[in-house]
């Protein structure tokens, strides 16, 4: 490939990274605190892409004025065929790839990790808390810091072989390559029909039952439904406060 189309391609992969990064497309890819990088990344590839181009037609005048107009240079062409380089950067600037679901998050094994801390629980009835929070004061703290308070937690449904439904978020260490799902069980009230991947939100109390991931062996805690009610995806699907 010529250095001309050298800075197409370049120019595409930063315009497809500026785009995603400018909209909430990357948080497909990343966590949301990568957001600047990715921008400035974008930034520098399209520089790149003009800088190349000027490099080729300021060498291009260079070599005219050197043959002294002979007619005889003449440009090798490239394969066509190169340019369906192209193709995966037109699909990731018009096809957004679904986040990952239950297939995923019921093949792989918990990332549930014991917690550092217990931060006191925020105000209000119910308690708004992340489904990684709840899984690691409900798993390792034993649900000493949770007592009798009513909870809210949103993930999306996800459910085994046996039917046993779990509420799900993926984790992110930096992408979406590397997501790990923390699993909870569902028990109490639970909606006679659940659909995998759809997302819901419950409102329940901390339950002491809880279970071994088959996959790991991880411990995976239950949680008691009092109530509940399905939600959209929300805007970032993936949970980030397990490693932060």
């Amino acid at each position: 490939m010529n250095r001309q189309a050298q800075a197409a391609v370049l120019f595409l992969v930063g315009a497809a990274v500026l785009h995603a990064g400018a909209t909430d497309l990357y948080l497909r890819y990343v966590k949301a605190g990568l957001r600047p990088l990715l921008l400035a990344a974008g930034v520098v590839l399209i520089a790149t892409a003009l800088a190349t181009v000027w490099y080729e037609v300021r060498e291009r005048r260079t070599a005219s004025g050197n043959a002294g107009g002979d007619g005889h240079a003449h440009p090798h062409r490239e394969p066509r065929v190169s340019w369906l380089l192209v193709l995966p950067l037109l699909a990731l600037i018009l096809v957004a790839p679904p986040a990952l679901g239950s297939y995923s998050a019921m093949r792989t094994g918990t990332a549930l990790q014991a917690p550092f801390g217990y931060p006191a629980l925020p105000a209000g009835d119910p308690v708004p808390l992340g489904l990684v929070d709840y899984a690691g004061r409900a798993a390792y703290g034993h649900g000493h810091t949770l007592g009798d308070r009513r909870i809210r937690i949103t993930g999306f449904v996800a459910l085994d072989h046996a039917g046993t439904p779990y509420l799900v978020r993926m984790a992110l260490n930096c992408c979406a390559a590397d997501a790990q799902p923390v699993k909870i069980g569902l028990s109490g009230r639970i909606p006679p029909v659940l659909q995998p991947d759809s997302w819901l939100e419950v409102t329940g109390t901390y339950s002491s039952r809880r279970t071994k991931d088959p996959v790991n062996g991880g411990v995976i805690p239950f949680f008691d439904v009092g109530t509940a009610r399905p939600v959209p995806a929300p805007r970032d699907p993936y949970d980030e406060s397990w490693n932060n």
